[in-house]
């Protein structure tokens, strides 16, 4: 029996990349880990500002939860909180209403119909704050002969009701998509009126949709700033512009740290709640 010499892989062209494998793992984790900590090093600096003793956001001298404390005892900044939140739920509350009642009306339509207007509903979602800013504030300026306090709550609340309706319409139209067509023919032919129908039988149906359309509507209107700047009138600012006048007069306050570290943790888990409930809404697709 003739022996032959057995050919190894190397000699088939094999290379072994095991090595650079390893390298390219742990280059890929260290990136991944830089980047992360470039998106959130300036709210960790936040975070770490708001339990500063000193004021100076170059010097970290004890740590201390005092401006945790005193968070509601300048009066401006507690202003400024109120209307932000006073904003925020009212823009919300009925951006939620209508963005529904609005979605419900925009399925009805047929294909092409539905296609033009959702065109229509997104462009305040595709165009830049700033021009949506100056844009609504030319509108509200001319009312001011009819209506010269316009700039204030009003304004604020309307501008905050118009970039935040379309994702309520977003959220709102899939879950309508996934129910049964023909339900509310059916409710109706029962002898269900449409407003009961609408309440008792297409909302629960679509309530996932509902509510994380108000969660994403609330999360956006509280972090505004720029259409806010625009659209806010002289003494109703909300907290972004509140900061941004506090900082050209070189007053700010540091207890706004702490009650932005505590609204950074209250957007997390809002939108953490919103993923929670797209992929529940997606399981039971």
């Amino acid at each position: 029996m003739t022996n032959y010499p057995v050919a190894t892989v190397e000699e088939y062209g094999y290379k072994d990349y095991r090595v650079l494998q390893k390298i390219y793992k742990i280059f890929s984790i260290v990136a991944v880990l830089f980047i992360v900590f470039l998106l959130y090093i300036s709210i960790i600096m936040l975070a770490i500002q708001s339990v500063n003793s000193s004021s100076d956001v170059l010097l970290f001298d004890t740590f201390t939860l005092k401006w945790y404390a005193q968070m509601f005892s300048t009066r401006s900044l507690t202003n400024a909180i109120k209307v932000t939140f006073v904003t925020s739920i009212v823009a919300t509350s009925i951006a939620t209403v209508l963005g529904t009642l609005i979605a419900v009306g925009i399925y009805s339509y047929e294909k092409k119909t539905r296609q033009k207007i959702m065109l229509l509903n997104n462009i305040p979602l595709l165009n830049a704050d700033i021009v949506t800013g100056i844009s609504l504030m030319f509108v509200f300026s001319l009312l001011l002969p009819i209506f010269p306090y316009i700039f204030g709550p009003t304004t604020l609340i309307m501008a905050h009701l118009f970039f935040t309706l379309p994702y309520v319409i977003l959220s709102v139209l899939p879950k309508l998509k996934e129910t049964d067509p023909n339900l509310m023919d059916a409710a109706l032919d029962l002898g269900v009126g449409p407003y009961k129908a609408l309440r008792k039988i297409i909302v629960p149906a679509i309530i996932a949709g509902i509510f994380s359309g108000m969660l994403l509507a609330f999360t956006m209107s509280i972090d505004d700033f720029v259409i806010s700047y625009f659209t806010t009138g002289n003494g109703f600012d909300n907290l972004s512009v509140w900061v941004y006048a506090s900082i050209g007069r070189k007053s700010l306050n540091p207890s706004v740290y702490a009650f932005s570290t505590l609204l950074t943790i209250m957007t997390l888990v809002i939108m953490f709640i919103y993923q929670s409930l797209m992929r529940r809404g997606k399981k039971h697709a």
